[in-house]
């Protein structure tokens, strides 16, 4: 190691350390009078800048220089830190963990990637200056919010390590790592809508809950929105409204999800789904500005992820997977349509997923981004019938005239425009 490059890694170090001993010195800065602090921003600073001076002695001397150095260092502050604790009847550990790990950082910082060191100072540092926010977060969880992100945490670190990443049928087309994979995505992006509703609560109303709606599942927005307005007959406009915003965020969302699992496919799309979520923003605010109720509907939430949702969606994708593949096979390019029109009855997601991968496979781009337009146009207008259905006349009348309106301008632009890129 050159002079220039062990000066900028001791820099380096000592940086870590000035950055937590930032935090540390303000949130204990009450005390600075009285001296009670078992390590405040001069302490850290020094923490880190030692641990980059045994981890550059080590390189000399042995590891074991390191290692004696470390343990020292936490035998001393333990015992500054037993002292304090006992003063002040404090017996948290975050100050003393807080130093180890800095002086572990500064080491790291002479012996490894500095990036990967100042990086870890930077989440360090984070996680303590957010402790507040995180305390108040933890208490406000309910327990089914909990079993959601763990069962999300399941899927994604437990279960899909251990499936085969491989096609294990007769017919090549399912692959249990990718369809689980896909389902996990889902499965966020769902997780997600709901902490939206959750963290924005009803400060935003239905516009708020109409965007999460319509990440998690815009069908589902539809229907609590379609019943609400039953209920509500005074909020039709608005919640009418919510389920043309939702439909915007679907019609968006296959793009992303197009995007993610097989991008030559987008420009194709571009400007179908572009000109389809304007109509339907614009219907949506027409009906908000000639909105007059004042009455705000409830909005009841309920964590829309758990096991049998995932399972249930990871068989869909497999259903469509197969069947578009069988179609194909067997039927044509007729047949992979025909299963397109009937997926999008309930779900675009498994349709597009599954068209995705055949255009990679196969080539099929032309016939990928007519089934992929085809599910959207019928999950559009099954949404509106079925919000009029649930909700009524008033809602079926407007949320029928938004949904044609998008329906006629994304298939001209699907018909006259040309692919972007």
């Amino acid at each position: 190691m050159t002079d220039p490059d062990l000066f900028s890694r001791l820099g380096a170090a000592l940086a870590i350390g000035l950055l937590v001993g930032l935090d540390r010195g303000w949130q204990s800065r009450d005390e600075d009078g009285r001296h009670l602090r078992a390590a405040g921003f001069r302490t850290f600073a020094l923490t880190g800048l030692g641990g980059g001076i045994a981890g550059a002695l080590s390189h000399v001397a042995g590891s074991v220089v390191l290692a004696t150095a470390f343990l020292g260092f936490a035998g001393v502050l333990l015992a500054f830190r037993l002292l304090q604790a006992r003063a002040e009847q404090d017996y948290s550990a975050t100050t003393l963990i807080a130093a180890l790990v800095t002086f572990l950082l500064g080491a790291y910082a002479t012996l490894g990637d500095v990036a990967v060191a100042v990086g870890g100072g930077v989440a360090m540092t984070l996680l303590l200056a957010l402790r507040e926010p995180l305390h108040r977060w933890v208490r406000s969880l309910t327990w089914e919010e909990l079993r959601a992100g763990l069962t999300l945490l399941a899927m994604s670190f437990l279960l899909l390590p251990v499936l085969p990443n491989r096609p294990m049928d007769p017919w090549q087309a399912l692959n249990p790592y990718r369809i689980w994979m896909v389902a996990i995505m889902i499965a966020g992006i769902s997780f997600g809508g709901y902490l939206a509703i959750r963290i924005l609560g009803e400060r935003l109303g239905v516009l708020a809950a109409a965007i999460a709606g319509g990440i998690a599942s815009s069908t589902a927005t539809t229907v609590t929105f379609a019943r609400l307005a039953r209920i509500h007959p005074g909020s039709a406009r608005l919640l009418s409204a919510g389920i043309l915003i939702a439909g915007a965020v679907m019609v968006v969302r296959i793009g992303v999800v197009v995007a993610v699992l097989n991008a030559t496919l987008l420009p194709g799309l571009v400007m179908p789904i572009l000109a389809a979520s304007v109509v339907l923003c614009a219907a949506a605010g027409l009906l908000m500005l000639g909105n007059t109720a004042t009455e705000q509907p409830d909005l009841a939430l309920s964590s829309p992820l758990d096991l049998g949702t995932a399972v249930r969606m990871a068989a869909l994708i497999a259903v469509i997977l197969l069947a578009t593949t069988l179609a194909r096979d067997h039927v044509g390019n007729s047949g992979v349509l025909v299963v397109a029109l009937l997926s999008g009855i309930a779900d675009v997601d498994a349709i597009t997923i599954s068209m995705t991968r055949l255009a990679r496979t196969s080539g099929e781009m032309t016939l990928a981004l007519q089934a992929i337009a085809l599910a959207g146009a019928v999950n559009t207008i099954s949404k509106a019938v079925l919000a009029g259905w649930l909700g009524g006349m008033r809602v079926f009348l407007f949320t029928a005239a938004g949904s044609a309106a998008a329906l006629l301008a994304g298939g001209l632009a699907l018909w006259f425009l040309p692919p972007v890129g």
